[in-house]
């Protein structure tokens, strides 16, 4: 979970880092960057969502696998 947390934390630092960097250096219009940042905004919040999505069935396969019953007759 601390992973999720680092990987959330991080990926909205640089959306915010990156926002902030195209807001100074953008050649195009308030209107047209405003328009531009809000997409990539969404595109960002959708691979978010899809990584904790992604990293929530993994764990729960692990968890899956730890309730298993061990076979009998292992070492």
């Amino acid at each position: 979970m601390k992973g999720v947390m680092s990987f959330l934390s991080g990926a909205i630092m640089g959306g915010l880092v990156g926002a902030t960097l195209a807001l100074l250096f953008a050649p195009a219009s308030g209107e047209q960057l405003r328009l531009q940042m809000q997409e990539r905004a969404d595109q960002i919040q959708q691979e978010v969502k899809q990584a904790a999505e992604t990293r929530r069935i993994e764990l729960e396969q692990q968890l899956a696998e730890l309730r298993t019953p061990r076979e009998a007759g292992g070492a």
